[in-house]
């Protein structure tokens, strides 16, 4: 598929283009306009961050335009690079090592083989079940027992979040949806863009009457009414967009209301992780964005059921 012949993936991508170049505009009036220090530190944040979308969106675009070897390489990067960021944060021991090889320089890029082949079987199950059994394995041959339990479950569960839940993002290329072929390009954009929608409306509406918040003692900037508005928000742009899904306008909100929930709680349940381990983001990767992980955390619970939703009801 060549996205360069698709006139939805043109239409998406210059609207995409359109709102981040007016949100460059006011970041830019905002600048010359707010003169005091906090006003200064607010648009510092909101250029770098403003920036960091830039980069982002045209890599993302570049990725696509491989016919979709490029979009697979794209997201196996962005597992190592979350993964990574994950294991950063958690305690190992030294002779974890060998099996962070494995998961790092093995598993990892099986997973991905597996998606650029369509062998659909494997890719479903490789790591929930494969790579789970072989991880204790490898960890128990290293003769080490002390907290042998908790450092078997931090590596299982970064392999699920941070490459298999987030495999399941390009794996949108290869669903045979009839009356739908040479389009899926325009679902998985649909997917990304609802979400990220929906994390970025849920700010703004936390930070324009957000005062209640929903879980305080892991991320007191996610609030009742941010919740409830970044919902609300990207699930009636999601439905706007249903020409460039398989789904009907109806079907198109409820799906949009599905993932954009599944990526509040994915967004908490990391926040949650930072907390344990005392850090504010899980990296620097990215300015004004924190690191890779902190991009992609609402994605991680949204891909996987997005997925199989669409190719239990629409293939």
């Amino acid at each position: 598929m060549n996205i360069l012949l698709d006139n939805e993936m043109k239409w998406l991508a210059g609207a995409v283009i359109v709102f981040l170049a007016l949100s460059s505009i006011t970041a830019f009036i905002l600048k010359k306009t707010l003169k005091s220090d906090e006003g200064l530190a607010l648009t510092a944040n909101l250029t770098s961050r403003i920036r960091a979308w830039w980069l982002m969106v045209a890599i993302f675009f570049a990725a696509l335009l491989t016919r979709g070897v490029g979009t697979i390489i794209l997201f196996a990067v962005t597992s190592f690079l979350a993964f990574r960021e994950y294991v950063t944060i958690t305690p190992t021991h030294r002779r974890d090592h060998r099996a962070l090889f494995w998961a790092f320089f093995v598993i990892l890029p099986v997973q991905y083989y597996f998606l650029y082949i369509h062998w659909y079987g494997m890719f479903s199950i490789f790591i929930p079940v494969y790579a789970f059994i072989f991880i204790p394995i490898r960890l128990v041959l290293s003769g080490s027992y002390e907290r042998f339990l908790e450092r078997t479950a931090a590596i299982q569960w970064g392999l699920m979040v941070c490459v298999y839940f987030v495999s399941h993002v390009p794996a949108l290329l290869m669903l045979d949806i009839k009356g739908y072929e040479n389009r899926n390009a325009s679902l998985l954009f649909f997917l990304v863009l609802v979400v990220e929608i929906g994390d970025v409306f849920q700010y703004v509406w936390g930070k324009l009457c957000g005062k209640r918040p929903i879980a305080p003692s892991i991320s007191p900037n996610k609030t009742v009414a941010g919740f409830v508005g970044g919902v609300l928000t990207a699930s009636l742009v999601g439905a706007a967009l249903w020409k460039v899904t398989p789904f009907t306008p109806l079907q198109a909100l409820a799906v949009s209301l599905l993932i954009t929930v599944l990526g509040f709680f994915g967004g908490l349940t990391m926040s949650a992780i930072k907390r344990d381990r005392g850090v504010k983001d899980y990296g620097t990767a990215l300015g004004g964005h924190g690191g890779v992980m902190d991009r992609i955390d609402s994605l991680c619970f949204a891909a996987p059921v997005f997925f199989h939703v669409v190719r239990y009801f629409f293939t």
